[in-house]
Parts: C-alpha cells; sequence; structure tokens
C-alpha cells in the first residue's frame, strides 16, 4: 500500500455465510496478524457477517486458507470501483464469498433420493454412494 489510508478504506469485502464462531475467530485472527491488511467495519448481515478489509490480494489468500482449513463454498469476484486519479487506472473491490455448507466432512445426508457420504469439500463437493460405493462430484447449490 502506498501512504497511510483512512481506517475505514477497504480493497475487498469477505463475505460469511453460514459461519461458526470458530469460522469468524479464524479469519479475525489472520487479519490481524497481518501487518498490511486491517479489518475497516464488520456489519453483520441475515445469514452471517461481511468483513471489510483493507488489502485485496490478502484477502484472495484468506479465502483460500479458510477453504482449505473449514472445507465450503468460495466464491471470488471482482466489481469496478473507480478510476485512478492520477493513472485513470481502473481500481477494481473484490468480494470473496464463503459459504460454510450445513453438512461437514464424513456426514451421510440423503441427496436425490440416495444416502451418500460427504468425502471431501473444495471447489465441489466429493462424495460416495453408501450403497454403491461410486464416487459423485457434486456443486454445492446441488445439495440442500
Amino acid at each position: 500500500m502506498t501512504g497511510p489510508k483512512h481506517n475505514e478504506y477497504f480493497e475487498g469485502i469477505l463475505q460469511l455465510r453460514n459461519p461458526s464462531n470458530k469460522l469468524i475467530d479464524t479469519a479475525i485472527k489472520e487479519i490481524e496478524k497481518k501487518e498490511d491488511a486491517n479489518i475497516a467495519k464488520v456489519k453483520k448481515v441475515a445469514n452471517g457477517v461481511d468483513i471489510y478489509i483493507s488489502s485485496q490480494r490478502f484477502l484472495r489468500t484468506l479465502g483460500n486458507k479458510l477453504q482449505s482449513q473449514f472445507g465450503g463454498q468460495l466464491i471470488t469476484s471482482t466489481k469496478l470501483h473507480t478510476k485512478h486519479r492520477l493513472t485513470s487506472r481502473e481500481l477494481y473491490r473484490v468480494n470473496v464469498l464463503f459459504r460454510l455448507p450445513n453438512f461437514k466432512k464424513g456426514d451421510v445426508i440423503t441427496y436425490r433420493g440416495d444416502k451418500i457420504k460427504i468425502i471431501a469439500m473444495h471447489k465441489n463437493v466429493l462424495a460416495k454412494d453408501v450403497k454403491t460405493g461410486k464416487k459423485l462430484h457434486l456443486n454445492f447449490k446441488d445439495i440442500k
């Protein structure tokens, strides 16, 4: 970052949905450990919390770290925010959505009438049919 920024400055939002207290605590501790990133504000929303962060590079890294630690759905999107006054370069804000599902690794759930066991969660869900042993690659949105 170049020069001091005001304390409400942010480059992106970490959107935590269906978060556990452990997930929120972990995210905040990771941000506080980083010297060149700080929290501009924390906002409670209907099904989670939004954390406004001053470094989008760190925000992307944090999203990946949370996904590998907790498993869940991670969606990163960018939005044009403004143009730099001096260079006319386009400046973007980043939203990192991290949604914890209602299930975790090892759970047995019903999917389309069949019992499946959750093996892993990354970009998609890896599951195994309990009866047939067949592996399934599923999208988070397909599993309710």
